[in-house]
């Protein structure tokens, strides 16, 4: 039972994800309620997860420095906006 659980864990992994999930877990650099040196099917699961939303995050980081274009510092203009107080009109025009 216990390996049905691993197997569903693992089903639609990247290989690169889960050597660098279980490198992790072996190093203890996962934070864990408990200091078990083999994780649930479920730690397995979300450590997997965060593997592949890093992997995605550095390769869209790649992929915009080659095309030369930078993410936006601050958050962009919405963000710059809301910080400076501006858009409250927009807020109060759509309400009214």
């Amino acid at each position: 039972m216990q390996m049905r659980g691993y197997l569903g864990a693992v089903r639609d992994a990247e290989l690169a994800d889960l050597q660098a999930a279980i490198q992790r877990f072996v190093r203890g650099e996962v934070k864990s309620g408990n200091a078990q040196f083999c994780p649930s099917s479920a730690q397995l699961c979300i450590e997997l997860r965060e593997r592949r939303v890093m992997r995605e995050l550095m390769a869209r980081r790649a992929a915009s420095q080659i095309l030369g274009s930078s993410p936006p510092q601050g958050g962009g203009e919405v963000a710059r906006r809301s910080r400076d107080g501006e858009g409250g009109d927009l807020r109060q025009a759509k309400a009214g």
